[in-house]
């Protein structure tokens, strides 16, 4: 991507949340809303660094990674207000995103779930299909923190491990899982447990580093290196769920 890129992609994602929280008091958006706002630069880092026909899975607070993945703007904001015309029909809201066939980017953009964790699994069964049937594709799938605690992730990153399946796991880290800080629920440094299942880690937090870094990682995964987990150390700037102010930081 070139600066210019990563700049629109940027600020296409931040001046949409800003809107979606200007318009949300009118009722008009029914959907629960979980924004990416302060958490935009892991998706379009991620996103930028893979190929078309690649595949991203997202989580609960996916909007950065839909519109980072080049997914319909317009069916997006349908979605939210829940109109037929929306990436999922008017039913999934703000936690539900898909997109059908290729994004405007190339990618496949297979799905969000409101369950914690519950894609991560998914994810890794779609990389095994694609190892199998030697498509080259390369799978991306983001998830929180807190997502990195429910037993889906250790089995996961265990058979990714040792199948060498072409996913690169992204853990967007705010530090939070609702209200609870990180300290409070995690004994051990995700690195750590992730090298203990075979999955080889880094932990990145400014510019130019996760750039870099997802890049790299992309490229190693694509090379036949085996799963690797990107921790995308990013504040969560607003409210667990809401638009309102996140009194926890």
């Amino acid at each position: 991507m070139t600066p210019q890129e990563i700049f629109r992609r940027l600020y296409l994602i931040r001046r949409v949340e800003e809107k979606i929280i200007e318009v949300y008091p009118s009722d008009k958006i029914q959907s629960p809303i979980h924004l990416s706002i302060g958490m935009e630069l892991g998706s379009v880092a991620v996103c930028g660094a893979l190929r078309p026909g690649d595949a991203v899975f997202g989580s609960y607070r996916s909007h950065a990674a839909y519109l980072a993945a080049g997914g319909d703007l317009r069916a997006f904001v349908a979605e939210l207000y829940g109109k037929s015309t929306g990436c999922c029909k008017g039913k999934g809201g703000s936690m539900h995103l898909a997109h059908a066939g290729p994004t405007a980017s190339g990618l496949m953009f297979l799905g969000t779930s409101a369950i914690v964790g519950s894609l991560i699994p998914v994810a890794t069964g779609f990389a095994w299909a694609q190892k199998l049937k030697k498509t080259g594709v390369v799978t991306a799938c983001f998830f929180g923190d807190g997502a990195a605690e429910e037993g889906c992730y250790f089995e996961a990153l265990n058979f990714a491990a040792l199948h060498k399946l072409p996913i690169l796991f992204v853990c967007e880290n705010n530090g939070l899982a609702i209200h609870t800080q990180i300290e409070d629920r995690q004994a051990s440094p995700l690195p750590e447990r992730a090298a203990a299942l075979g999955v080889p880690s880094a932990t990145v937090a400014d510019f130019d580093e996760t750039l870099t870094s997802a890049a790299g990682f992309v490229a190693e995964v694509r090379a036949g290196e085996g799963p690797m987990l990107l921790e995308i150390l990013a504040p969560r700037l607003k409210e667990h769920v809401g638009i309102g102010e996140d009194w926890t930081q």
